[in-house]
């Protein structure tokens, strides 16, 4: 699945999130860095919300 990412540049690098989902973002010295580091983040997400709905069944 592909999620829609964005960046921000700042003066420690970039900050990078995911707008379909609240909450999910990350940070990177590089472009690059916070592309991968945005991609654990989204792999973390979907696993807790899928650990939490288990759950609540």
């Amino acid at each position: 699945m592909r999620y829609l990412v964005k960046f921000q540049k700042t003066e420690e690098g970039y900050t990078v999130w995911c707008p379909g989902l609240p909450g999910c973002w990350s940070q990177g010295e590089t472009e690059t860095e916070a592309l991968e580091n945005i991609k654990d983040a989204i792999q973390c997400y979907l696993e807790t919300i899928k650990e939490l709905t288990t759950e609540l069944s």
